[in-house]
């Protein structure tokens, strides 16, 4: 019986994005075909189309997949409704999981920090204004995302504490905290 959960299933849809997360390293997503990752994984094409409906509908899945991984960072912040704003806890992971967050800057996406991880009440306390506020918090994110870039193109060679102090010296030693 092929039920969505079952431990077959579930052990395809693994190997497809972990080939997938491979092949995404040395090429483009419009580069890798089905037929790359049904060989390398020794899948048949059935399998692939029993989980995906093509290739974009694979890195749609897998990018629900990594924004959910991203969020357990948070998880204690957003069910008791709070923002630590560690972002030492967010360089620490990245470090341990360089394939990870590669894999989705590939994808051309970012890592978007009003999914739950900033509060704009809290950056209003920050700033003691609200004048501009979506102009910064633009700037904060796209700022935030491109060290990290640059970060794991260096593949981490910095410790996560001194990424840390490149975010704090950018803001005069300003704390994001509450």
């Amino acid at each position: 019986m092929n039920t969505p959960n079952n431990k077959r299933r579930k052990e395809s849809k693994e190997k497809i994005e972990k080939c997938f997360i491979e092949l995404i390293q040395t090429k483009n997503v419009d580069e890798v075909s089905i037929t790359d990752i049904c060989k390398n994984t020794g899948l048949n094409r059935s399998t692939f189309y029993a989980n995906y409906i093509d290739i974009y509908d694979l890195v749609d899945k897998l990018r629900e997949r990594m924004i959910s991984d991203w969020l357990e960072i948070y998880k204690d912040e957003k069910d008791n409704n709070y923002h630590s704003y560690d972002f030492l806890k967010l360089f620490r992971h990245i470090k341990d999981n360089q394939i990870f967050y590669k894999t989705y800057f590939k994808l051309n996406f970012d890592l978007d920090t009003s999914m739950g991880f900033i509060d704009n009440e809290e950056v209003i306390r920050f700033l003691d204004s609200n004048k501009n506020l979506d102009y910064h918090i633009e700037f904060f994110k796209a700022g935030l995302n491109a060290i990290i870039k640059k970060w794991l193109n260096n593949n981490c060679k910095e410790a996560p504490e001194e990424i840390l102090e490149i975010i704090t010296s950018e803001y005069k030693g300003r704390k994001l905290s509450s």
